[in-house]
């Protein structure tokens, strides 16, 4: 058995690469880390993996065909997902994968489903007691407001509305789109919490990261804190069915009264990952342990360094002698 680790849409993640190409070699030196991407020859994340693969979109009626197929190939014994758009497919999958020995580290299939669409997210909340923003009528709702799709990422067709000249027809007329209590920054701070799950959905690390800076729907500066509102949250969490490997949790805290309000949920690794793994939190080790040495016992990890702050900057893969 080789114990190869195909992680998929790998896009720019590569630090996530290093990471598990880091932790993978202290325990199978000989194992490889693959990756995939629609246009892998120009993804850094596949450039620095041992080799990359060509695949189709997520949604394409063939993806799942061809990922079985390279996995099989390779002798592919785990797979990592990166991005909203597959974690549907894969989780329906699952079994599949896993009759060829090769384990998916994700959710179960009824979790992802609840995650792609925010108004069951805030119903997920609201079982576990922890707030969300209040959800308005579009016929009868309260200034200011914050826009979002009810199945959006990275963003996209988010607005703050402050005054009525703001609102367009396309607000009122497009369904996907949510009328939502706006959470003010100025009174609020916004964390994104990487969070690690072990094969029976028990928590074992919560790693808050603050967000002081964000670019293109992605955290650019951060700062790991461990906060009042850590343990609280914690307990709420500890034990959630389908919850697998890495969840990633945003929310805003009331800077005054530690309210936690939920905004949404990621069943994968976040963009910001980085900053919790330097911090302590070895989510890939853990993965590695639990799917591929089958041990049953990752102890709760909270001795992380607090107050590590994370400055994201551009870098540079080079590829000598590229040609089409």
């Amino acid at each position: 058995m080789m114990n190869n680790i195909l992680i998929t849409s790998a896009g720019r993640r590569v630090s996530l690469v290093r990471f598990f190409k880091i932790e993978l070699s202290k325990i199978f030196p000989e194992a490889k880390v693959f990756s995939t991407d629609m246009n892998p020859e120009y993804s850094s994340a596949c450039r620095v993996s041992d080799e990359f693969f060509k695949v189709p979109k997520a949604t394409e009626p063939n993806y799942i065909d061809e990922l079985l197929k390279i996995s099989i190939a390779n002798n592919v014994n785990l797979i990592v997902p990166t991005i909203d758009p597959e974690l549907l497919v894969l989780s329906q999958n699952i079994e599949l994968f896993k009759s060829h020995n090769i384990d998916i580290v994700l959710s179960d299939f009824e979790v992802i489903k609840i995650f792609r669409n925010k108004r069951l997210t805030h119903h997920f909340f609201e079982k576990y007691n922890i707030k969300t923003a209040l959800e308005f009528d579009k016929q009868n709702y309260t200034l200011p407001l914050y826009i979002k799709p009810i199945d959006g990422s990275r963003s996209v067709d988010n607005y703050i509305i402050s005054k009525e000249s703001d609102l367009t027809e396309y607000h009122f007329s497009n369904e996907k789109l949510m009328f939502l209590e706006y959470l003010d920054h100025t009174k609020h701070t916004e964390f994104t919490i990487d969070m690690y799950y072990d094969k029976n959905h028990n928590l074992k690390c919560m790693i808050p990261r603050e967000r002081l800076e964000v670019r293109d729907g992605e955290v650019n500066k951060a700062i790991t804190k461990k906060n009042k509102f850590l343990n609280e949250l914690f307990n709420k969490m500890i034990h959630i069915k389908g919850f697998k490997g890495c969840v990633t949790l945003q929310v805003f805290v009331n800077k005054d009264t530690n309210a936690i309000y939920g905004i949404e949920i990621n069943p994968r690794f976040g963009g910001g990952f980085p900053l919790s793994y330097f911090a302590g939190g070895n989510f890939p080790k853990w993965i590695l342990q639990e799917y591929l040495l089958n041990e049953t016992s990752i102890p709760v990890c909270n001795n992380w360094e607090e107050n590590l702050m994370m400055l994201r900057y551009d870098d540079e893969v080079l590829v000598h002698n590229f040609s089409e």
